[in-house]
């Protein structure tokens, strides 16, 4: 996308909340005004501030810009709006949020849930699309991990109590903190502070049962493949698939599985699991960088 910035000085991230779709979306922006768009859309249990390390990065060359997802982070959904938690509201208050910033192109980085609400983004406006950054972001049935979908998988077929509380159990910090570590070798790596944040926003009252059902409509998102599939057989747009290969959730075949659809896509592995960009920050900033622009 282009050369290795320059100057030596820190870009400075600044904070900001804009109403789009009756919600207070929090966001993360640097960069000038004026260059092109790039957007960074976290995954769960994150918030833009998986991206605070990665923005300055980026931000001498493009203006970044990193939203919380609805139900994540800083953004703030008030009662009034009765908003139902699903991938497709989600990816309509981001739509709301790029309209209300005016944003007409822009590359996008997905990670994780940022898969499922940037691909319909771009199959609902495939000509302001740049360019695609896929972080374990997965596209394709043969990327998901066995062992952890197994649950979901269980409660698609037969909905219970059980398996609602087992799945909640998987969010305390110590399953949060699981998450991070898994398939890193080395976990001193990781800040403590990704997983103590993620934990305690997801303490908040009734914010288990919130991701909980969204977590279930994950199904809709399987179902909803074929048609990002689609969109990039459609629109080929320039793709980098970067993944932490050690990844249970989703796995390296998830990676790989681009190229059927845009046959010029990077693909790269790190050795790293889930949160790639925790450990291996310059190999994913410096793999950006280097796409054509």
């Amino acid at each position: 996308m282009s050369n290795q910035p320059t100057d030596s000085t820190v870009p400075f991230t600044s904070i900001h909340r804009v109403q789009a779709d009756g919600v207070t979306v929090f966001y993360r922006e640097a960069g000038p005004a004026d260059a092109p768009v790039v957007l960074l859309l976290h995954g769960f249990p994150t918030s833009s501030f998986q991206y605070r390390n990665l923005i300055p990065r980026l931000a001498d060359r493009y203006r970044v810009i990193a939203p919380d997802l609805a139900g994540f982070g800083f953004t703030v959904v008030p009662p009034a709006r009765n908003y139902v938690y699903n991938f497709e509201n989600l990816s309509r208050t981001l739509e709301a949020f790029t309209d209300v910033l005016n944003l007409k192109r822009y590359a996008m980085y997905i990670f994780d849930y940022g898969a499922p609400t940037g691909l319909r983004l771009a199959m609902w406006h495939p000509e302001r699309v740049t360019a695609i950054i896929s972080q374990n972001g997965n596209a394709y049935e043969e990327g998901l991990g066995e062992g952890p979908w197994a649950p979901l998988r269980a409660y698609w077929k037969q909905p219970s109590a059980v398996i609602r509380d087992q799945i909640k159990g998987r969010m305390s910090l110590d399953g949060v903190r699981d998450a991070y570590f898994q398939g890193v070798p080395d976990v001193s790596r990781i800040e403590p502070e990704t997983y103590w944040l993620d934990a305690a926003l997801l303490g908040q009252p009734g914010m288990m049962d919130l991701q909980v059902d969204l977590k279930l409509d994950y199904k809709a998102n399987l179902e909803r493949y074929p048609l990002y599939q689609q969109y990039l057989r459609r629109h080929r747009p320039p793709l980098l698939a970067i993944w932490g290969k050690n990844d249970t959730f989703f796995i390296p075949p998830g990676a790989e599985a681009f190229k059927r659809d845009v046959p010029d896509a990077t693909v790269k592995f790190l050795n790293a699991g889930h949160f790639a960009l925790e450990t291996n920050l310059e190999d994913i900033a410096s793999a950006i960088l280097e796409m054509p622009e």
